[in-house]
């Protein structure tokens, strides 16, 4: 299949081009489906771009006005960190409802409510991989502590946003610890024991 692709993309062209081509196209298929691969390995799947009409019902002065109060509660108050807080809680607290929640971050923000939570838990994550006080933690412990459900959903939110996995970053970015020098027992002292 991959042969009948590059052989219709070059038939109508010189001769002297042919393998040149074929060898780029050929290229070009090999390394998408390594990043299929790759995305379908952490469950990624390409963003759709579409038109609600319900955003354009959101005025641009309750959206900055909402868009703020949103930051407040998700970033300030640290409410990303729970994983049960959903965009309904949001709309609930801020006395709204989640179609304009979903409007606000939409076009504000140029996600969805749950990458944009999730981007606020990676970027707390990557800061506590990093440091040494959570250096013995292992990456359930930072999803967990984060807001994430599960390790999986931690994984792949990781790698949508960074191209590498948590264990990955950890390991580029966190210099190894220095070499502990052995202990050395102390002597004893006092008598020795008798022998017979």
């Amino acid at each position: 299949m991959i042969l009948i692709i590059c052989l219709n993309n070059i038939k109508n062209k010189p001769f002297y081009f042919d393998i040149v081509d074929f060898f780029l196209i050929f290229a070009r298929v090999i390394s998408g489906l390594s990043i299929i691969h790759s995305m379908t390995k952490y469950n990624i799947t390409e963003k759709k771009e579409k038109e609600a009409a319900y955003r354009n019902l959101v005025s641009p002065k309750l959206m900055d006005e909402l868009k703020e109060r949103i930051l407040d509660i998700i970033l300030i108050q640290k409410k990303f960190k729970d994983k049960d807080y959903s965009a309904k809680r949001l709309a609930e607290d801020l006395g709204t409802n989640t179609r304009y929640i979903s409007a606000v971050v939409n076009v504000r923000f140029h996600m969805n409510y749950t990458s944009f939570v999730n981007k606020y838990r990676i970027d707390e994550a990557m800061t506590l991989l990093l440091d040494r006080r959570y250096r013995d933690l292992n990456m359930e412990d930072i999803s967990d502590m984060v807001g994430f459900a599960n390790r999986q959903s931690f994984y792949a939110a990781f790698y949508k946003f960074n191209g590498i996995t948590p264990r990955e970053y950890k390991l580029n970015h966190l210099p190894p610890l220095p070499p502990q020098p052995e202990e050395k027992k102390p002597k004893k002292r006092g008598r020795k024991k008798a022998t017979k």
